[in-house]
């Protein structure tokens, strides 16, 4: 029997596919969730795309800042558990708009990497190419993948 607790991710195999659950570390080196890239599939390092999609959606100190505060929450329960509960309550909320603006953001990047513009006067300007279309349904895909598996 293993001595591995069931809440500890171990990290696939190499080559080894990720999926949820498995931490694969994304081009800075950062962990996240059953994000690794399909072999050979460019990362949004193209010239006017945005970071890649298995990036962090909020920054890491915006996240180990809401982490200190829900932490002290708990640790105040004892001492004053109703306002513990409030405290959990307001960064649950705050939590719950940052992602909503992050996500809401990451929305309008991957629209605009596809959406034709127009030139003003009806005229479009040129359309997406199907390696353009192919990569924004995988940014898409991906990003749907992750907020379903949270």
């Amino acid at each position: 029997m293993s001595d591995r607790q069931p809440s500890e991710v171990t990290p696939p195999a190499a080559g080894a596919p990720a999926g949820p659950g498995r931490t694969v570390p994304d081009a800075r080196g950062e962990s996240a969730v059953g994000t690794a890239p399909a072999a050979g599939a460019p990362h949004a390092t193209d010239p006017g795309r945005s970071a890649p999609s298995g990036g962090r959606l909020l920054p890491r100190e915006e996240c180990d800042k809401l982490g200190l505060r829900l932490q002290q929450a708990v640790s105040g329960f004892v001492d004053a558990p109703r306002d513990a509960v409030e405290e959990a309550d307001r960064v649950l909320e705050e939590i719950t708009a940052r992602f909503t603006e992050a996500l809401a953001g990451r929305r309008r990047t991957l629209r605009a990497s596809w959406q034709t513009a127009d030139a003003g006067g009806g005229e479009q300007v040129t359309a997406p190419d199907t390696e353009q279309l192919r990569l924004a349904l995988r940014d898409y895909r991906e990003l749907a993948d992750r907020l379903m598996h949270l």
